[in-house]
């Protein structure tokens, strides 16, 4: 999901400052340096927060009109971008298919056809149909009472059903059911790594547990910071030649040197 960009197009953004006057300046650096050795303690993740609210503004994520939207965007946004999602996901609701039970009785072809415009359109349309029979047998159906299940034996759960890993879990926790999990993805991962507060091949729940100790319970600042680490990864913290000198968080990468 790490290409997906899912911010309501309902909401009206805050606008952005520009490029050159985002966080701070500086001359362009071409290459993240390597880290030497990592360094102890905690990241600074409050300042890393409020570095990047302070730059970019709320990001109004995630969009959909019921959370079992949100959990379909969750589903179709790995590997694409959110404009493919944002395409399929009309045509669901164009054929009468934004429901578990139409997504359920649909056949398997006809679902492909619909959701083809999100790429590995044969795998995803197998990843909803098994969505939707879990919840069809655990929970009756009920999006209501699925999300009314504790959030660690409901990730288990969800971590179950074919199609759906870790990032995709927490989507689906986070953002249609409002349970306070962070949302890792390859942004997060990368931008620890590079201000030496992670490896670069850590685990998926290592990372996850550096921000939910620090933020314990809450959901809302986990939303918003995803996003802005979504934000920042696209922008700045790039695979190749990072705009480390412009970036808001870029002090912060110097003192960890």
């Amino acid at each position: 999901m790490t290409n997906a960009d899912p911010r309501a197009t309902a909401h009206v953004r805050q606008t952005a400052p520009s490029r050159a006057g985002r966080g701070r300046t500086g001359p362009r650096t071409e290459r993240a340096l390597p880290i030497q050795r990592l360094q102890k303690g905690e990241p600074p993740l409050d300042e890393y927060y409020n570095s990047l609210f302070t730059a970019f503004g709320p990001q109004h994520w995630w969009p959909g009109n019921s959370p079992f939207e949100v959990i379909v965007g969750a589903i179709l946004t790995q590997n694409t971008s959110w404009s493919n999602v944002e395409r399929a996901i009309e045509n669901l609701r164009r054929e009468g298919l934004l429901s578990p039970a139409a997504i359920e009785k649909v056949p398997l072809r006809r679902l492909q056809s619909s959701i083809r415009p999100s790429g590995y359109f044969r795998q995803k349309a197998r990843k909803l149909k098994a969505f939707c029979e879990f919840l069809r047998t655990d929970f009756g159906g009920s999006i209501k009472k699925m999300f009314e299940t504790p959030t660690m034996i409901l990730r288990e759960k969800l971590l179950g059903v074919f199609g759906i890993g870790p990032e995709t879990a927490d989507s689906v926790l986070l953002y249609a059911g409002e349970h306070p999990v962070f949302v890792v993805d390859a942004y997060a991962k990368r931008m620890l790594f590079r201000h030496g507060w992670s490896h670069e091949k850590a685990k998926y729940d290592d990372v996850r547990w550096m921000f939910e100790r620090q933020f314990p319970g809450d959901a809302k600042r986990f939303n918003e910071f995803h996003a802005l680490i979504v934000e920042t990864g696209k922008n700045f913290c790039r695979p190749h030649d990072p705009l480390c000198g412009e970036c808001p968080l870029g002090r912060y990468l110097e003192e960890g040197r």
